[in-house]
């Protein structure tokens, strides 16, 4: 029968040689997520150099007015909601989303 110093003593933490391949493996994925960044990285950068220093304006800048007057109801008048409505519970965001 075992007793607790000997099942204490036994050797679980992976220093066998059952296990060789974890140290390679990682390196390997280190490799390769480096390299991966550094591509995306110069990928990155070339993209930036090629926009233009400032970009053409649109319009005027449209003031609150205009701006409030552009906005179009989705719904058309369908569906018309009280704005002081209580906020969705927990269950019907869960619903909804």
């Amino acid at each position: 029968m075992l007793t607790a110093a000997e099942v204490l003593a036994q050797n679980n933490f992976g220093d066998t040689r059952t296990g060789g391949l974890a140290g390679p493996m990682g390196l390997f994925l280190i490799l390769v997520l480096a390299t991966a960044t550094v591509l995306l990285i110069r990928n990155m950068n070339s993209r930036l150099r090629r926009l233009p220093d400032r970009f053409p304006q649109q319009g005027p800048p449209a003031t609150p007015d205009q701006a409030d007057a552009a906005v179009v109801d989705p719904t058309d008048g369908a569906l018309t909601q009280d704005s002081s409505s209580a906020a969705p519970t927990g269950r019907q965001q869960r619903r909804n989303g």
